[in-house]
């Protein structure tokens, strides 16, 4: 069961170097259940963990070499469940716990994560928590995003930013971790449709 899981990521991973926005987008809606909004595009070499936990609205770009973990933490309540429950909560789950908005430019190299290990948890369980990422936002190259965070409206993540805690609308921030820098405009009204011909 985990090898299926694993080679269904494998193809996903494999699914980035096809030099074709059509390709990769049917793909990922159809193949992996990417759920993904009109105009929107996944620039090339895009790694995903669960990728049918994303949700992704419309006129968003996705910069190339992004990661995208929709992955969440599943409790059975002391039951184990079966096989078949438990590929069919995986590949169609009931919730995105990764939920990107309209008009988000994501910028190459940005790593967003909805899990990660309780490092003071004495098995060093997994925990997880949902990222939002609302409508206009601008993620700058190689930001990391951790789990749990939401960016409001218009906010803007400046490159190289570790962002660990929610990023009020409209204001900019950068560092490790994130802080405010400023405020940004509020008067957004853009429709982004960039697509590079073979990324």
């Amino acid at each position: 069961m985990r090898a299926i899981i694993d080679f269904w990521v494998f193809l996903a991973t494999l699914t980035g170097l096809i030099p074709s926005h059509t390709i990769r987008l049917f793909f990922y809606r159809y193949f992996f259940r990417v759920k993904i909004g009109k105009d929107s595009t996944i620039h090339w070499l895009a790694r995903f963990n669960q990728p049918s936990g994303i949700s992704i609205g419309h006129n968003t770009v996705i910069g190339n070499d992004a990661f995208l973990d929709g992955r969440v933490k599943r409790e059975w309540k002391g039951r184990r469940p079966n096989a078949l429950t438990y590929l069919q909560e995986f590949f169609s789950p009931r919730e995105h716990p990764l939920t990107i908005g309209n008009n988000v430019s994501i910028a190459g190299e940005v790593r967003i994560f909805t899990m990660q290990h309780d490092i003071d948890d004495p098995d060093f369980k997994e925990v997880s928590s949902p990222v939002i990422i609302e409508d206009y936002v601008v993620i700058g190259t190689r930001v990391t995003i951790l789990p749990g965070v939401t960016i409001g409206k218009g906010a803007v993540a400046a490159s190289g930013a570790v962002v660990t805690h929610d990023i009020a609308p409209f204001t900019v921030v950068g560092g490790i971790p994130a802080v405010f820098i400023r405020n940004r405009a509020k008067n957004l009204r853009y429709t982004l449709k960039f697509a590079r011909l073979f990324q």
